[in-house]
């Protein structure tokens, strides 16, 4: 519960690079400081702040957006973990000229990533974080060298990936297994997947599939458990839970789990 340094900011102390923090790039004082520096571009990447109009119009070559997806698909603050909920095989990095829309300016360079069956939210914004890295240098490059060719948006195939909470990573064992094995993947590290079991809150942070077939019974239901899972019926299929956590407690494979919250076949998921 104490605020600290992004590692950018660490990165540019450690080298002598000023840091500014404004609270809103609104004010006058704030857009005179950072007019002030003269910049050639502005590069921006999972800013909290809008940029005004002001804002966006003092650099010689505007101002970069890094977009952590394949636009115009999943515009807005959640990107990565939409993609994964939604089932898509592929998703990338984005580098967009910014403009006083959300995630509308045009796209200057473009690099497309798979989404392995076994990727979490975590583990895709990793990788999307070194080709975030390696796109804006090049972009960059291909700027100063006059080699960019700007590429209007299709507003017709945009979507919209709207900032996570907490309340919609509550598991709903009436869908389908594949879509619950989505949403603990999508929803890790962050509100992490969630249901309650004899009145306990338990976190879900790792799933899989397959290991029952043609399973019946009221969702939520345990049909099994193994050394490995869990087995819960859901709206369709079945699903293996293969990690959870009590409140306050770390996160365990399921054999440990159990040696402190027994579960057997018949306890119902979801249920207080």
């Amino acid at each position: 519960m104490q605020l600290t340094s992004s590692p950018v900011k660490m990165l540019a102390q450690q080298h002598g690079i000023p840091v500014l923090q404004p609270a809103t790039l609104k004010t006058p004082e704030a857009q005179s400081e950072v007019a002030a520096w003269g910049a050639d571009v502005m590069v921006v990447a999972a800013y909290g702040l809008i940029l005004p109009q002001a804002v966006l119009d003092m650099p010689r070559y505007g101002c970069l957006n890094i977009h952590a997806s394949l636009l115009p698909r999943w515009r807005g603050a959640a990107p990565i973990q939409r993609a994964i909920l939604a089932g898509d095989t592929e998703t990338g990095i984005t580098i967009m000229q910014m403009d006083a829309g959300l995630d509308t300016g045009d796209m200057l360079l473009k690099q497309a990533c798979v989404i392995e069956p076994q990727d979490t939210a975590e583990t895709l914004h990793d990788k999307l974080t070194v080709m975030g890295a390696q796109a804006i240098v090049e972009t960059l490059r291909k700027l100063e060298a006059s080699l960019l060719v700007p590429e209007k948006q299709n507003a017709q195939w945009a979507t919209y990936a709207a900032k996570l909470s907490k309340v919609e990573a509550t598991l709903d064992w009436t869908l389908s297994a594949a879509h619950i094995a989505r949403a603990v993947r999508g929803y890790f590290p962050f509100p992490v997947a969630n249901t309650v079991l004899r009145g306990t809150p338990i976190k879900v942070l790792r799933a899989q599939l397959g290991g029952q077939t043609g399973v019946a019974g009221v969702p939520g239901t345990v049909i099994a458990v193994d050394k490995e899972c869990i087995w819960v019926v859901c709206g369709e299929g079945a699903i293996g839970l293969s990690q959870l956590q009590k409140p306050g407690g770390k996160p365990l494979p399921i054999v440990q789990f159990m040696q402190s919250f027994p579960l057997q076949v018949g306890d119902r998921l979801g249920e207080n």
